[in-house]
This record gives C-alpha cells, structure tokens and sequence, in this order.
C-alpha cells in the first residue's frame, strides 16, 4: 500500500473512533444539534475554526495563489470580516433568541421572525444548497489522496465521504466539536512545518520571485501576481460581497453559536476564530505560488497544494501535511453534513411532515439523513467540475437569499413577512439571471452574486419604509 494512503486510513480510523466515543454521550436532540447548549470557549473555537478553513481555504486558496498570485488572500479576508461580524454583531444577538426561546436551527429563528412558509422556503434552498459545498469538500479530499497517494478521484471522495459521516452520524454537533479539536491541532502544525520547508525548496522569497518571474515572462503580469490587488478590484469586491455575509448568516455557524454556553463564549471564541483565519490566509496563497514557480503548467490549479506537499517536502514533512490538509476538508465536510442534516429534519420533516414526532425518533432520522446525505453528495462529487465552483453555488444561494431577511430582522421590526419572501426569491432570479443571461456579469464591475446581494439589501430597505411591517408578529 501506498505510504500515504496508510497514514491517511490510520488518521480516518482515529477520527471515526473518536466521533464513536463521543457519540455515546447523544442521548437526544438536544446534544445532536446544539451539543446540550454546553460548548465553552476552546469547543466552540475549535467547531467554528476547523471547518472554516476547510476545501475552500485550503486546496481552492491554493489554487486562487496558483493563477493570481498574492490577491487570492482576499478570500479567506473576507471570510473572516464575515466571522467578525458574527462575533460581535449577528452572533450575540441570535444567541440571545436561541437561549430565551430554546431554538435549535436558523430555521427556527426564521419561523419565529417571519413565519412557518419563510422557513420552509430558505431550509429547502439551503438542503439544496449545502449538498453542493459538500460535494466541494469531498472533491478536496479527491484532489489530495489523487496527487499524493495515487487514487482515483471516485476513491477520494468515498474516503472522505465515509469519514466524515461515520462521525458525524454518531453525535452531531458534540461529536463534531472533539473531533474538530484532534483535526485543528494536526492542521495548524501541518501548515506551519510545511511553510519554511517550501520556501525553502523554491530557494527563499527571492527565489520564489525569480521563478515565477521567468515562467510569466512580463514584467507587468509579475508584478501584478505579486501585489494584493493582482486579481482585480472586481474580483476582489465580488468575494467580500459573496463570502462575507456567507460567514455570518450560515446556518452551520449560527448552529454552533447556538451551542454555546453563554453569550461571552460566542463573542470571544469566535473573534478568535477570526483572528487565526487572517493569519492563516497567506499560508495557502504562499504554496499555491510555490506551485506555480516549480510546476508552471498542472493540469489543474486545484492540484497546486497537494503537488507541493509531495514534491517540495521529506516523505515525514510531507505526511504530516497531508493529514493536515485531510483534515481541514474533513472538518468542514461535517460542518455542511450538520446543515444539511438540520434543513432535512429539523426545519422540513419536523416542522411540515411529521410535527409530532418523539426526540429518540428526531435523533434517528437524523442520523439516517446524514448517511443518505453522504450518498448524495459523493454522487454531486464525482459531476462538479472543481471546488470553487461548487463553492460559489451555495455561497451565492446562500448570501442572496438570506442576508437581508437575516441581518435586517434581526435588530429591525420594520422587515415584514412579505419583504422577506420578495427578497429571497428576487435576490435568487436576479442573480440566476444574470449568471447564465448576462455571462455572469452584473451591474459596474460587479459579477452577478454580487449584483444580487446588492439588490436584495437595497430592496429590504425600501420595504422597511415603504412597507413596514404594520403588526411585528413575535413579541
């Protein structure tokens, strides 16, 4: 076997034991969701850390590096203004209504604000949606074991896929939470082994500029890919539009604020989630520009990092770093199972198909829903073409649907129920529209996710004067 292969199948098993271990303490409900509203600041930081640098911040960051140089640190930026913003913003606030009200979901938030029809509306898309950020997950996992351990992309994304569903499937949120601590302990020290060790290989800063310098041959282009702004403020505004909201209105996030044991906790373990997504967000845009120095023509951007952790480093190096990038894409494949598993159970069979159902039966299907969610996202795996793409489906479904009917509800009673329907809906036609109408181009220099964001945040605010909400319908 592959040496590679064995060390990722011996960390799998860890992962799943654990996950086991800890899934004997989900007794109901309660714990699967919420984690028994007990999380302190070091599990609800290492629950909120673990999968934000996950697929997207990891392999797809390093692929951003990989053809734009220094700019692709905008994405993982933005994320974190997005997790400041939970921090000391949406988080507190909507910790409060969970507390007081004993929420389990956004969902519940939804149906509380607006009413039962809004909830159903936003738990479908959001199903829908999240199947495609986990499929992105897996598809991470695939591109690593695919580069460095020699599998198919099918075998990849099966591993991952199975992984992460046995743990979850156990506990839920509890079971995630320690298994997210094991994860964020091998990601960190992977990454920080595997910096000064590339840097080394591409002979330093200097040499890393020579290289990429020689492989561009334009002068104008080099200086571009090694400057903050390479990608272009379109680009760059189109991710802080996109991606900034998406980390203080999903549903995973707000989920695991609701874990939470007291308001204090959600403040400062998630201020410090955002304070190491900032520091780490150069780390991947460094190797994915490493890459490019050494291998200026891979078949695929998204193969960058994986290619750099086998090649550039000591067989040792180089597997402690792939436990660390199987870690990130797991750690947040189970944060996606978590709102894909809540949207089907919690929001949509609980509350429109079987509202009197017991707390055993809701811990039941629960788990079974994971396991068919699991199926479900290997199959949207194996079609998508790479993970930003699968990315952006559910950030742009995401922002566009529930920024405005989130942030504005939630410190305003002027949003009426009507608002927030024609918001969610006309945000989704605007920017579907222009997606495939207008060759994903908006209004300026702004892309279509962007447009539609904008459109939905200026929409809310003319209904909030216009058409206030004449009978604010939860006290």
């Amino acid at each position: 076997m592959n040496g590679y292969l064995a060390v990722i199948l011996l960390y799998a098993v860890v992962l799943i034991a654990a996950g086991l271990m800890i899934g004997r303490y989900v007794k109901g409900a309660s714990d699967f969701f919420v984690a028994g509203r007990k999380l302190g600041t070091a599990l609800l930081f290492a629950t909120l850390i673990a999968p934000n640098i996950g697929a997207g911040s990891t392999v797809g960051v390093a692929g951003l590096g990989y053809k734009f140089g220094l700019s692709a640190w905008w994405w993982i930026a933005s994320s974190a203004l997005g997790s400041l913003i939970l921090a000391f913003v949406v988080g507190p606030a909507i910790w409060r209504e969970a507390k007081k009200r004993n929420l389990y979901t956004l969902g519940d938030y939804l149906e509380h604000r607006y009413n039962r029809s809004f909830r159903g509306l936003i738990s479908f898309m959001m199903a829908v949606g999240t199947l495609s950020i986990f499929a992105g997950q897996l598809m991470g996992i695939a591109w690593i074991l695919t580069a460095v351990a020699g599998t198919t992309k099918e075998v990849g994304i099966l591993i991952g896929a199975i992984v992460a569903v046995l743990y979850f499937a156990a506990g839920g949120l509890l079971s995630a939470a320690y298994v997210n601590i094991i994860q964020i302990v091998v990601k960190f020290f992977g990454f920080l082994i595997a910096i000064p060790l590339v840097l080394a290989y591409v002979g330093g800063w200097g040499g890393l500029q020579a290289a990429v310098a020689k492989n561009l041959s334009d002068a104008v282009l080099t200086g571009q890919y090694f400057h903050f702004d390479g990608m272009g403020v379109s680009m760059i505004l189109g991710y802080f539009l996109m991606l900034t909201p998406s980390f203080f209105i999903s549903p995973g996030l707000i989920g695991k604020i609701y874990g939470a044991e007291n308001e204090r906790t959600v403040r400062i373990a998630t201020a410090l989630n955002a304070g190491v997504q900032l520091l780490f967000a150069i780390v991947p845009v460094i190797l994915g520009m490493a890459a490019f120095a050494v291998f200026p023509h891979l078949a695929d951007r998204e193969l960058a990092l994986p290619t750099v952790m086998k090649d550039f480093m000591p067989f040792w190096a180089s597997a402690i770093a792939l436990a660390a990038i199987f870690s990130a894409e797991v750690s947040a494949a189970d944060a996606v199972l978590y709102m894909i598993t809540s949207s089907f159970t919690k929001d949509l069979y609980k509350s429109f198909i079987n509202p009197d159902i017991s707390d055993t039966q809701l811990l039941k299907m629960s788990r079974i829903v994971t396991v068919i969610a699991g199926l479900a996202g290997v199959a949207l795996a194996v079609l998508l073409p790479n993970i930003i793409t699968a990315l952006s489906i559910f950030y742009s479904l995401m922002s566009v649907s529930l920024t405005a009917p989130l942030l504005f509800g939630l410190f305003s009673r002027r949003p009426s129920i009507a608002a927030a329907f024609l918001c969610a809906v006309t945000g989704v036609l605007v920017t579907v529209g222009l997606q495939f109408g207008n060759h994903g181009k908006g209004i300026w220099i702004l892309n279509a996710q962007s447009t539609g964001i904008l459109w939905t945040l200026g929409l809310m605010v003319f209904m909030m004067y216009v058409y206030p909400a004449t009978n604010f319908r939860n006290k």
